[in-house]
């Protein structure tokens, strides 16, 4: 029986206390660490500021901007203040930021460099402050009074506390796990973003689920490098950090270079990808070390197998840090290739399964539990029911229930908010999957991508594409209904393509051979009758998953 929820400053209001001194957040690649003595010294001056603007508990503080320890710390502000915060993706255009803003009725607007060129603050009249995230200074005020008041806000800190900002100043309130907390926007890739509206006790519940199954404390490091307006980046990435008192490096510089060199340095116990960094390092560092045909033949043996299996695995965990007890894949199905061959040298690879609108965890398991294609098992404080006629062989919509569920859409879609509901209270995920007999949850596709095949078949095009996939003469594909008949997009990278041509491949034939190879493993109905080039990426969400709506 899973405990009842605890609040997650409950968990935060101890590591501050406790671990005073300790390092909190840090820049990769600059000099200065916020301890965590100093990233609440911060929050209690962004407090102060709050009141000088006349915000109160309740009120919005909106968050746009690139990963960085004082969006974080701005992030944590609003919590501690009892304000609602509110996440946007910086990869919005401004317009959109600027109508999110709106929309949401925040009254402070924290932006990075990028985003504060992207928008102008008289299309957003009900801020009071636009405020960067470089150095926390206001960048724009509503009244010159509020101007005044941070030029005098040292003055003012110190009135407020004679004596410094100490341990025993921090108290953050535990008594309203059903207020809510955050209104998170996120893109999709049905449609246009929604407000999903997530209580304390929703966070809260993700945290203790976090704390109680991973491993995090004092002396551990992490490396975020996930968009923290996301909710898979903000909750494992950072929040759930704090509550245990560990060390996170911001990569504010995504690239890959920048990104192994600080798994080298830092050698985090948890890392957090999304399937296309696996795909890519599988491509480019072990693919052509399995697919010699001396290495396929001792693969499975019982000495030298293992020894070639045991070299692949060690050279990743020291790609990875030396470390690593967990890498978590998410977002979307990891190409079967890939995941057979984690699985085989025995990598810590596991992958989950979360949505914004649970905080985001749903499932999970260890890595020594993980069964292959699935996405882990239930999460505490949460019930799950498949809608079909036997869950675990016919896929059907999965729908919750429970702690991590949210309170629904913003207050603006309440249409949006009844659709995500059943009459009995469970929430639609939209996700379609099975459950085996050990509670192992297997996705099966989205029901808004589901084709209906000629005879009432149900195809979930994201199986097919896996499959497409995991071929070596196809970077990307997307599969399309057109005239009740399926066709494939296939995208293929110039480097790819260049390599093609220098082993002297003919596109269009190891394309064709492809696809085959994909029809043969798939019944009748769901074979792909046609296909076409696409000659430049896919369009993406932050999250690295393909807005199918733009493609027909």
């Amino acid at each position: 029986m899973a405990t009842p929820t605890k609040h997650m400053f409950s968990y935060i209001n101890r590591s501050i206390r406790e671990g005073w001194n300790n390092p909190a957040l840090t820049n990769y690649g600059e000099l200065f660490t916020y301890t965590y003595g100093a990233m609440a010294t911060e929050m209690a001056r962004l407090h102060l500021f709050y009141e000088q603007l006349g915000l109160h508990e309740g009120d919005k503080i909106a968050l746009c901007g690139a990963n960085s320890a004082r969006w974080a710390i701005a992030l944590m502000s609003a919590f501690s203040y009892g304000a609602v915060a509110v996440s946007i993706l910086p990869d919005f255009t401004g317009a959109d930021i600027e109508r999110l803003v709106n929309h949401s009725d925040a009254q402070v607007l924290f932006v990075g460099p990028a985003v504060e060129q992207k928008v102008n603050p008289a299309n957003m009249p009900a801020l009071r402050a636009v405020i960067s995230t470089l150095d926390f200074h206001p960048i724009y005020v509503s009244d010159p009074a509020y101007r005044k008041a941070y030029e005098q806000l040292d003055r003012a800190f110190k009135e407020r506390y004679p004596k410094g900002f100490r341990p025993e100043d921090v108290h953050y309130r535990e008594d309203n796990l059903d207020d809510l907390a955050l209104i998170n926007y996120s893109s999709g890739t049905t449609g246009n973003p929604k407000g999903v509206m997530l209580s304390y006790r929703a966070l809260s519940s993700n945290v203790q689920y976090s704390i109680d199954n991973m491993e995090c404390h004092p002396g551990v490091n992490l490396v975020s490098m996930l968009p923290l307006a996301h909710m898979f980046g903000m909750m494992i990435e950072l929040i759930y950090q704090i509550a245990g008192g560990s060390h996170v490096y911001f990569i504010t510089r995504l690239t890959t270079p920048t990104l192994m060199k600080a798994f080298r340095e830092c050698q985090p116990l948890i890392i957090l990808v999304v399937p296309m960094v696996l795909e890519k390092l599988y491509e480019k560092k072990i693919r052509p070390v399995v697919s010699k045909p001396i290495v396929r033949l001792l693969w499975n043996t019982p000495i030298a197998g293992r020894f070639i299996r045991n070299r692949i695995r060690q050279g990743l965990m020291d790609a990875f840090g030396g470390k690593l007890k967990s890498l978590i894949s998410g977002g979307a199905a990891l190409n079967p290739e890939v995941e057979k061959c984690l699985m085989d040298i025995r990598f810590p690879y596991l992958s989950g399964y979360g949505m914004t609108e649970c905080g985001p965890l749903v499932s999970y398991v260890p890595w020594q539990q993980f069964k292959a294609h699935s996405c882990g098992r239930l999460v505490d404080r949460m019930e799950i029911r498949i809608d079909s006629s036997d869950p675990a062989t016919v896929p059907g919509e999965i729908l919750l229930r429970g702690d991590h569920v949210m309170l629904g859409y913003y207050y603006k879609n309440p249409e949006a908010t009844r659709e995500a509901f059943t009459a009995d209270g469970w929430m639609r995920t939209g996700d379609m999957g099975t459950i085996d007999a050990e509670g192992n949850i297997f996705l099966r596709g989205r029901c808004k991508t589901m084709i209906l095949g000629p005879s009432g078949q149900n195809i979930y095009p994201e199986e097919i594409e896996s499959l497409l996939n995991a071929q070596p003469a196809i970077d990307e594909a997307l599969v399309v209904s057109r005239d009740n008949k399926l066709h494939a997009l296939i995208y293929l990278t110039d480097e790819h393509v260049e390599q093609m041509r220098e082993e002297g491949m003919n596109l269009q034939e190891a394309v064709l051979q492809a696809v085959d190879d994909v029809n043969r493993q798939l019944p009748p109905y769901s074979h792909i009758v046609n296909y076409e080039f696409m000659f430049k990426e896919f369009e993406k969400t932050p999250k690295r998953s393909i807005k199918r709506y733009l493609y027909k």
